[in-house]
């Protein structure tokens, strides 16, 4: 028993934000950017922001549903949910039981995954141990972010390249490989180069509830770890990267992304790039960009995809999929 895709879907937010518009509010507290500073260093123009009573269940569940839709499948056959996020409606239940109950499905598991912006990829992984090892049959792994709830607008060098979003996919059994292989990582010791180091005690927030990050360590960090996990897949599926249709990278920073194509020979156009419309979404950035070109038509049935992501923890993986 294998995974395959059988349908993807994605939704953002309506309030879109432009480089300019965001830098203009930005003035207003005295905090100086520019359009300029923004794509130069990151190739973000713009971002969405959900409204202050919209929460990561609503926009996972606008994701989930598409999802859903293009898989030709119900609620009711869906008997597997996990939610990969690290800004939950709340302590407790799960966003993925929320999600659960937006969506109408009942009794299957639903719980959430925690890798930051590595969390799809993550999720994707467990979802498909679970069918393959005949725990489930139809699988809706889903990607939602609402980040700019973290975001520290006094720090002009994090606050301009996060934004929130939702990305889903439904992964059905098969008797054929779709997810090819897959490989996870982490590094607790670099815990402290991307965090967000505040927990609730007592009723009240203590530490520091918003995203801290060591730009240049988690930049290096990044490219090293990128390359060798895609080794690391397409050695595990018996592959190199002469197989690769498309590659989808976490969607943070353009300059990471093109120099993973450059590792691995792939030419600009074969790179998945949405982070220009919707910045870092987190979780939400993979699943995201991967419909995105599912939709317009350029990931096709057939297609070798490498999925990568990379975030907090530190951590990192991959999933080769046969599309």
């Amino acid at each position: 028993m294998y995974s395959r895709i059988a349908g993807t879907g994605s939704f953002l937010p309506p309030n879109r934000v432009s480089n300019q518009e965001l830098a203009s509010r930005l003035a207003e507290q005295g905090v100086e950017t520019s359009d300029e500073w923004i794509v130069s260093r990151t190739g973000i123009q713009s971002r969405y922001f959900a409204d202050p009573d919209v929460t990561s269940s609503q926009l996972g569940a606008q994701a989930a549903e598409a999802a859903m839709h293009a898989a030709g499948v119900t609620a009711q056959e869906i008997d597997l949910i996990i939610c990969a996020t690290s800004t939950p409606d709340m302590v407790f239940p799960s966003t993925a039981c929320l999600i659960q109950q937006r969506i109408g499905a009942k009794g299957c598991p639903a719980f959430d995954v925690q890798a930051v912006c590595s969390g799809f990829v993550y999720a994707m992984t467990v979802a498909d141990a679970m069918i393959r090892s005949g725990a489930a049959r139809h699988a809706l792994v889903i990607g939602a972010e609402v980040f700019s709830r973290l975001l520290d607008f006094n720090d002009r060098t994090t606050c301009v390249l996060f934004g929130d979003g939702a990305g889903a996919v439904v992964l059905q059994a098969s008797s054929a490989p779709g997810i090819v292989a897959t490989r996870l990582h982490a590094d607790g010791h670099q815990s402290g180069i991307l965090c967000a180091p505040g927990a609730v005690s007592g009723g009240q927030v203590i530490g520091d509830p918003v995203l801290k990050m060591d730009g240049p360590a988690v930049f290096k960090a990044a490219v090293t770890v990128l390359e060798q996990v895609a080794n690391e897949v397409l050695h595990a599926a018996g592959r190199d990267a002469s197989c690769l249709d498309w590659l989808i990278p976490h969607q943070a920073n353009l300059r990471i992304m093109q120099s993973m194509g450059r590792k691995l020979h792939l030419p600009d156009d074969k790179i998945i790039v949405t982070v220009h419309e919707h910045g870092n979404t987190s979780a939400a950035s993979v699943p995201l960009a991967l419909d995105v070109a599912v939709r317009d038509g350029r990931i096709q049935r057939g297609d070798t995809v490498l999925l990568e992501g990379v975030g907090g923890g530190f951590t990192w993986g991959a999933v080769l999929v046969d599309y």
